[in-house]
């Protein structure tokens, strides 16, 4: 069967010798089957996105998605760009986005780096040492984070416990105490 096989494929010449063709080629009864091929994508492009999901996350607070980047496909890279676009969202809509927004109008400006209070939440060493360690050590004090960063940052003290005491006499102007 396999000299059959290896003669058929000579005597048509346009079959190459290789073993998963031939045997495709025999299962195929004289037909040439051809398995689809994976377009394969760039590796620093499914790293960039996945990069990019993992900082979103982070600052929302949630875990980080552990799916794998190999093989580097168009699926795996659908799949980090559906992610990322997902985790955007979120990060983009922090849950009492109203209240903090509030709260900045009477306290300062986002880049306020008056001491002993930075940003436009008016944080201190304390707040942001208990509730962002990570960016007090990166970036510097809350001056230098963007308002979104700022209001995540503030979003984990309300998670926390502390609500919106942490700014009694903003939030009472703003009705949330």
């Amino acid at each position: 069967m396999s000299a059959f096989a290896l003669t058929g494929g000579v005597a048509r010449g346009a079959v190459s010798l290789s073993a998963s063709k031939v045997l495709v080629h025999v299962a195929g009864h004289g037909k040439h089957v051809r398995k689809p091929k994976q377009m394969h994508v760039s590796p620093a492009l499914i790293r960039r996105y996945r990069a990019k999901v993992w900082r979103w996350q982070a600052l929302m607070g949630r875990a980080r998605t552990q799916q794998a980047i190999r093989p580097s496909t168009r699926r795996v890279l659908r799949y980090w760009t559906r992610v990322a676009a997902d985790a955007y969202r979120g990060a983009i809509h922090p849950p009492h986005r109203g209240a903090w927004l509030c709260i900045h109008r009477y306290e300062g400006s986002w880049r306020d780096s008056g001491d002993p209070y930075w940003g436009g939440l008016q944080m201190d060493r304390g707040f942001m040492s208990g509730y962002a360690p990570r960016y007090l050590l990166h970036r510097g004090l809350a001056d230098r984070w963007s308002p979104l960063e700022q209001m995540w940052v503030a979003e984990r003290a309300y998670r926390s416990g502390r609500g919106f005491n942490a700014w009694p006499n903003t939030a009472r102007m703003c009705g949330l105490i």
